[in-house]
């Protein structure tokens, strides 16, 4: 029996979301924080002639700057009037111009110079961080060595890592510098010996060791390098008996080695990373006022925007290309003002609905921290869970107990004995306070750190709590133990 085929044309009703570019900007604006924002606005002025600056809006001219303009104006009018002994119009522009231009072309372009053309360019004048490996090829250019040495000790400066180790095989050094592995060899040994001392080491033990056999500050003898070769794990985990009991040393000589590497860099190249600094700029501070939390948005920088008056004067007089290119500008600018204003009023609501969960927080600390998840702001402000989250996401507030990310808010409950529920950042703040206070020659374990939060009415287990140590990067208690 053949299977039948037929073609039919059916008519179904769904419903589907469409992201219209207008809707994909707004949830855009949305997740950016306060600098990026800026610099969108300031974009979306360069490419839609449409939107201007309201006078005297916030970011548009400061009073200290609205001060010094008007100072200014008024020294040039002054200046004028001295120039023109009173009188206006004494100065006869043709004549000028015919002047400037009998002064012949210039170098500088042909608008003229100003009194600083003669200057070299301000990027000659702009300083950048050194690299880990300009550092060593500056000195590397300062010392006698064979050619193919150089160039092999110069393809080891541009193989190590942002630790100042030596990230690749000798052999791959070798072959890229097309020099013999004996030759390799002997520029590594040359790179070893620079500035900072431990570069090009191939792990942790031969930097410490190729540190303390020139170290001014140390002596060191065999049984350091040995200690350094092959205990540094027991130095680690603090093992002192079985250090002493393999080198045959007493436990006393063991600890005064110890102490000797702290004068050591494990990390020769961290100087040299050539990262920039990250600044936060809060996007919000919550501040009290007469007894009363109020959260305030950071508009600083931030001018408030309007559509220009003269393109919809000139709209009606526009021919119909002009026409079309004119309205959808104009659509643009009225969607951007209208998307900002939205933003502003969305990260305000989802911020207060935080402090009112967390009010707690803002008057005890982090301690008093509650559980709070997505779900719970986005019902309380209206809006969807997506729209909190886009909200939160990469913004800073300025609170009295430091700068947090909106996220920290936001904190899985943990179950406590007694019924109740408590904030998981809440729990790890009690932890790093605790180990903040120990003993550091007996510092507490992870069942002695569950016993007293037990003691504070926080019930949980011993594996919670380490793992919210590590979590935290807090090293276990046998790691954290200080003999000296």
């Amino acid at each position: 029996m053949g299977t039948e085929f037929r073609i039919s044309l059916e008519t179904r009703i769904t419903q589907n979301m469409v992201m219209t570019p207008r809707l994909q900007q707004a949830i855009k604006l949305l997740q950016l924080n306060h600098m990026e924002m800026m610099q969108h606005v300031q974009e979306a002025m360069l490419e839609n002639p449409t939107i201007e600056i309201v006078p005297d809006s916030a970011g548009a001219e400061p009073d200290g700057e609205r001060e010094l303009r008007q100072r200014a104006e008024k020294t040039t009018k002054e200046d004028l009037v001295e120039q023109r002994n009173g009188q206006e119009g004494s100065v006869d522009w043709e004549k000028f111009l015919d002047q400037m231009q009998d002064r012949g072309p210039r170098l500088h372009g042909v608008t003229g110079g100003t009194i600083h053309e003669d200057l070299p360019p301000i990027e000659t004048n702009l300083t950048y961080g050194e690299s880990l490996a300009d550092h060593l090829l500056f000195q590397l250019h300062m010392i006698r060595c064979g050619v193919d040495e150089r160039r092999a000790a110069e393809s080891i400066a541009h193989n190590l890592d942002e630790k100042g180790y030596l990230a690749v095989p000798l052999e791959d050094i070798a072959t890229d510098a097309d020099v013999d592995l004996e030759v390799a060899e002997e520029a590594l040994e040359l790179v070893q010996g620079l500035d900072p001392l431990g570069c090009g080491a191939r792990n942790l033990s031969e930097c410490l060791i190729i540190q303390a056999r020139v170290h001014p500050d140390l002596q060191a003898d065999d049984n350091f390098v040995l200690i350094l070769r092959d205990h540094l794990a027991n130095l680690e985990r603090r093992n002192y008996a079985a250090i002493a009991r393999d080198l045959g040393l007493e436990l006393e000589d063991v600890i005064e080695y110890h102490k000797m590497i702290h004068v050591l860099e494990p990390l020769p190249g961290r100087g040299f990373t050539g990262e920039d600094p990250r600044y936060i700029t809060p996007d919000i501070y919550v501040v009290q006022r007469q007894g009363e939390w109020v959260v305030l948005l950071n508009e600083d920088g931030m001018p408030d925007l309007r559509i220009s008056r003269y393109y919809q004067k000139i709209l009606k007089e526009a021919a119909k290309p002009d026409r079309e290119y004119l309205l959808d500008k104009l659509r643009g600018a009225e969607f951007l003002i209208k998307a900002i204003h939205r933003r502003r009023k969305t990260i305000r609501d989802v911020m207060e609905s935080i402090l009112k969960f967390q009010r707690d927080f803002f008057d005890h600390g982090e301690g008093r921290l509650r559980p709070l998840v997505l779900q719970d702001v986005a019902s309380d402000v209206g809006v969807h869970m997506s729209t909190v989250s886009r909200a939160t996401t990469n913004k800073y507030v300025d609170t009295p107990h430091g700068i947090k990310e909106l996220k920290f808010f936001f904190s899985a409950a943990v179950k406590q004995q007694t019924g109740g529920d408590m904030a998981a950042e809440a729990i790890k703040s009690r932890i790093k306070t605790l180990v903040g206070e120990e003993d550091t020659k007996k510092p507490l374990s992870d069942q002695a750190i569950a016993n007293a939060l037990k003691n504070d009415g926080i019930r949980v287990a011993r594996r919670t709590v380490a793992k919210y140590r590590e979590a935290m990067g807090i090293l276990p208690s046998s790691k954290r133990k200080q003999m000296f």
